[in-house]
């Protein structure tokens, strides 16, 4: 079954950019990045090693959405699909490889850094590519002033990103995914220090998701009973609001009116990304209430109610 590779990228959120110098290795690493909850890799064509490792990982585990990066001759790129790589990724523009990807029907992702080749990526019909090198280039900084022109277009971000500024890209409007080798590095896998990529792996998840309560709902048997907990929680100092389905009492707790979604009421969750936010709860068995959808003006979710409760309450994401 074919899978959207852009979409699925999109969803975990994180790209693992991996260097590895004995083929050996491949099989610990890609369970320690599946078992640390990133089910995506890119093997960079710099070692002798990559196109071994890369017929390992898909052999041993054909889940993993496996690519092939530092890939800057037709030579590399077909050798990297025949080992198995599903997507294609270069650090610069090479109109040849965009010609045999596109003649191979292979998802590729060019690497730019300037405006004039996102231009000419754009014109050859391109609305993901790779940003690189990220940090040197400018930043979060450059790619908001790239998306001004070129609004359709999102990237692929890598070079200088870590743990330490995950976040400015995360949750940047105009990333599809971070790429970054800090989870993986080069010497932690020649260790073999699996237990340790994993524990990384599952921190950037979580951070790739800036998860923050928004506010905590509470359902009320009425205005009258939704007035008298709203002057409880005055005492407390926090400011009253009231509207008309519901009292705030600051941006922290919210009064229902009368019951709302939940038996005891919601949480809010904020995210940086409401649809992989919602992708990454589906691992943990929570489904979208598709009846609470909501998106703004270039169709990105923005809410959604979860299906499940946790406690007796409601669970929902906002952006």
């Amino acid at each position: 079954m074919s899978i959207d590779i852009e979409k699925t990228i999109g969803n975990i959120g994180i790209v693992p950019v991996i260097v590895i110098n004995d083929a050996k290795q491949a099989e610990g690493l890609a369970k320690a990045l599946l078992d640390g909850g990133i089910p995506c890799a890119e093997v960079t064509f710099r070692t002798d090693a990559a196109e071994e490792a890369m017929k390992r990982i898909s052999a041993k585990y054909p889940e993993m959405i496996l690519g092939a990066g530092t890939v800057v001759t037709e030579d590399q790129a077909k050798r990297a699909v025949d080992a198995g790589a599903k997507f294609l990724v270069s650090p610069g523009y090479d109109q040849k490889l965009v010609d045999w990807a596109a003649q191979h029907k292979v998802p590729y992702f060019p690497g730019v850094c300037t405006a004039s080749e996102v231009q000419v990526a754009v014109a050859n019909g391109f609305k993901v590519l790779k940003f690189f090198p990220a940090e040197a280039a400018g930043g979060t900084a450059m790619l908001k002033n790239l998306c001004g022109p070129f609004p359709q277009v999102k990237f692929m971000t890598t070079g200088g990103i870590s743990a330490s500024n995950l976040a400015d890209y995360a949750s940047s409007p105009y990333v599809l995914a971070v790429g970054g080798s800090w989870m993986a590095k080069a010497d932690m896998i020649a260790d073999g220090k699996w237990d340790e990529i994993t524990a990384l792996c599952r921190q950037a998840v979580v951070a790739m998701h800036g998860f923050s309560i928004a506010h905590i709902g509470l359902n009320a048997a009425g205005t009258g009973d939704s007035a008298d907990i709203a002057s409880r929680f005055a005492v407390f100092g926090y400011q009253t609001n009231v509207g008309n389905a519901s009292t705030f009492m600051d941006k922290a707790i919210e009064i229902m009116h009368n019951n709302g979604r939940g038996k005891h009421g919601h949480i809010g969750f904020r995210t940086y990304n409401v649809e992989r936010a919602a992708a990454y709860l589906a691992n943990f068995g929570f489904t979208i209430c598709e009846e609470t959808v909501k998106r703004d003006a270039k169709g990105n979710m923005t809410f959604c109610y979860m299906n499940e409760e946790i406690g007796g309450f409601a669970i929902h994401l906002i952006k």
